[in-house]
């Protein structure tokens, strides 16, 4: 997020403020659209893998080397994705967009861009991450890019706080519960 945002700074230095923002705010959909398609093909595959498992293991195959993901699964994937986005993603956005940091139109720009390219690498390169940890830290890139202090710190650290604690705290239920 940092070095997509000094990216545009420099190329778009010379250009009419007011022209820019135009350019920015049609430029977020481009973006937008680029985030959610690496969300659904970073995030996705995890949720089908899981399914796949699950499914294979309740039929008795635990011996499984070939294996197709049905229609259905793909579906059922997607409407679950947007299920939890469409309930708990308000708030996030939210927080994130202006809870921790303000952000103009090409800024952004740069960070759907940036966490974009970030999922796409990762994705490419087989590697599993987290679209919302990567979409947040390309915002704070894009916070700290103007200066440090242009990121609510306090934000940040209840969210690293809140990460941290989602494994050991579903473990502990999953240990709980059964």
């Amino acid at each position: 997020g940092f070095i997509v945002t000094k990216i545009i700074r420099k190329v778009c230095k010379n250009i009419q403020r007011q022209k820019a923002t135009r350019f920015f705010k049609k430029a977020q959909i481009f973006g937008g659209a680029s985030m959610a398609f690496m969300h659904g093909a970073q995030d996705g595959q995890k949720f089908m893998g899981i399914f796949l498992l699950g499914i294979c293991l309740a039929n008795g195959n635990t011996g499984v080397t070939d294996f197709t993901i049905p229609f259905w699964l793909i579906i059922l994937c997607s409407a679950v994705m947007t299920l939890g986005t469409s309930i708990g993603g308000y708030r996030i956005i939210k927080t994130v967009g202006t809870g921790m940091v303000k952000m103009e139109a090409y800024e952004g720009t740069a960070a759907d861009l940036a966490g974009a390219c970030c999922l796409f690498l990762s994705t490419t390169l087989g590697i599993p991450v987290s679209t919302t940890h990567t979409k947040t830290t390309a915002i704070m890139g894009v916070g700290s890019a103007k200066r440090l202090s242009n990121v609510n710190w306090k934000v940040v650290k209840d969210m690293v706080l809140a990460w941290v604690l989602t494994f050991p705290g579903c473990g502990l239920l999953g240990m709980l519960s059964t």
